[in-house]
């Protein structure tokens, strides 16, 4: 496997995807997306992960972040939010109304029946995408590319009208997670 896109210093801010196996649009719902965000919320206040950017689309997650604590490390942040997030959503989407509810959970199942080390369910894509940003330049691009996501899948017009994207923290709009704007904060060149 390629060491391209591990994470391998976490002084460093990434540009990271998660991806629900199978592009699946999981994110429709909106009980969903309060269990992503409440965790990821979690992250921030109890594991030390600092936002940067985020934006959340049917499905997938890009996010601008580091570990800014001493206690967990950005892999091990990610690894336990995939955990939580994965078997949270799965047993939702058991519990209630999804007219998709026995086509995803089949194909949640399927792509678990080979794997060791996943009981039920596969959610979520192996990695991360983590790209290292190691530079004012190339946070700017991939800041902008997070924000215009939904623009470009033609979800809404402008990048702040969309709810679930910090590009509204950076318009000055209400948001569903704080983030650090300061992009000098990524101690970069």
């Amino acid at each position: 496997m390629s060491d391209k896109y591990k994470i391998y210093d976490n002084s460093k801010a990434y540009f990271l995807t998660l991806t629900v196996v199978g592009w699946i649009d999981v994110f429709t719902r909106k009980s969903h997306k309060q269990t992503l965000f409440n965790s990821l919320r979690y992250c921030q206040k109890e594991k030390g992960l600092e936002l940067y950017a985020y934006c959340l689309m049917p499905s997938h997650l890009h996010i601008i972040a580091k570990a800014a604590s001493k206690q967990d490390t950005l892999s091990e942040i990610l690894r336990d939010f995939k955990k939580f997030t994965s078997k949270a959503i799965v047993q939702a989407i058991i519990n209630e109304p999804e007219s998709r509810r026995e086509w995803m959970l089949s194909y949640f199942k399927k792509t678990a029946e080979n794997l060791k080390n996943v009981k039920d369910y596969k959610f979520w894509q192996d990695g991360n995408h983590a790209e290292i940003i190691e530079s004012n330049k190339f946070f700017d691009q991939k800041l902008n590319y997070t924000h215009n996501n939904p623009v470009a899948e033609q979800i809404v017009e402008r990048p702040e009208d969309y709810l679930w994207s910090s590009a509204r923290n950076y318009a000055g709009l209400s948001s569903y997670l704080d983030i650090v704007k300061e992009s000098v904060k990524l101690e970069c060149i």
